[in-house]
C-alpha cells in the first residue's frame, strides 16, 4: 500500500529511461563480443549496464547525488570481481582481460545512464565499440612486426651447457665475457643435467643487440669443455 502512496509517476518514467539505455547500449557492446564469441557475450554485457543502471539511479532516489557516488564505489570493485571470473590462465597465456575490461566499460555505460546521463552513456559506449573494433588491425599490425630486440625491454638468459669440473671455471668466464660486452648478468645459477650441468645467466632487463648475443654464444659454443650453448628472450613483468 506505501508503495501505491509513494508512486511518483515522474520518477518512474525517468527510471525507465535509464534502464532502457543501459539495455540498449549494453546490447550493442554485448552483440560485439558475442559476434567475437568471447567468453561474456550479449547477455552478460546487456545484464551489467543494468545492473548498474539500476544500483546508481536507486541510490539518487533514495539520498541524491551522495547516494549515487556511493553506490558507484560498489558497483565499480564489484563488477572487478566479476570480470576476474572471465579471466583464463592457459600455460604461459593470459586469456580474457579484454573481455573483463569490456564488462568493466559496460558498467560504467550503465552507471551514467543510471545517473541521468544518457548521451554521456552513448558516447562510452561509442568509444568501447571504437577500441573493440577499430584498434583491432592496429593490434594485429603491431604484433605481426618483425621484432628488434634493439627496441624492445626484455629479460635474457644464456645458456651454455658443460660439465662438472669445468663449472667454475666457465661461470667466471661468463661473467667476464658479459661484463666486457656490458650486459651485467643480474643471476646466475646452475641446472643439473643427466650429462654434466647448465649455466644459466639472466641478464638484467635491457635492449640488446641480437648480434652481440649471437657472437657471444658462438665464442662460447667454440670452447672445448662446452658442449651446448645459446641465448633466449622473454618479456619482462
Amino acid at each position: 500500500m506505501a508503495g501505491i502512496i509513494s508512486f511518483n509517476g515522474v520518477e518512474f518514467l525517468n527510471t525507465f529511461v535509464s534502464l532502457l539505455v543501459a539495455l540498449v547500449l549494453g546490447t550493442l557492446i554485448g552483440a560485439e563480443r558475442q559476434y567475437r564469441q568471447r567468453n561474456a557475450g550479449l547477455r552478460t554485457n546487456a545484464l551489467v549496464a543494468l545492473g548498474a543502471s539500476a544500483f546508481v539511479d536507486l541510490g539518487m532516489r533514495l539520498m541524491g547525488n551522495q547516494g549515487a557516488t556511493q553506490v558507484l564505489a560498489y558497483v565499480a570493485s564489484g563488477v572487478g570481481f566479476l570480470g576476474a571470473g572471465v579471466i583464463l590462465k592457459e600455460g604461459m597465456n593470459i586469456r580474457g582481460l579484454n573481455t573483463a575490461a569490456t564488462i568493466w566499460c559496460s558498467a560504467v555505460t550503465g552507471a551514467f545512464a543510471g545517473a541521468d546521463h544518457p548521451a554521456e552513456a552513448l558516447l562510452m559506449c561509442g568509444f568501447v565499440l571504437a577500441g573493440n573494433t577499430f584498434l583491432r588491425p592496429l593490434v594485429n599490425f603491431i604484433e605481426r612486426a618483425p621484432i628488434d630486440e634493439s627496441q624492445t625491454e626484455a629479460t635474457f638468459e644464456l645458456r651454455v651447457s658443460t660439465d662438472d669440473a669445468s663449472r667454475d671455471a666457465l661461470r667466471e668466464l661468463i661473467e667476464e665475457r658479459l661484463a666486457a660486452a656490458k650486459y651485467p648478468a643480474l643471476e646466475m645459477r646452475d641446472v643439473e643435467r643427466e650429462e654434466g650441468v647448465e649455466i644459466v645467466a639472466t641478464l638484467a632487463p635491457t635492449s640488446v643487440d641480437a648480434a652481440e648475443l649471437d657472437a657471444l654464444v658462438d665464442d662460447l659454443a667454440r670452447l672445448a669443455n662446452v658442449s651446448h650453448a645459446t641465448w633466449a628472450s622473454r618479456a619482462s613483468d
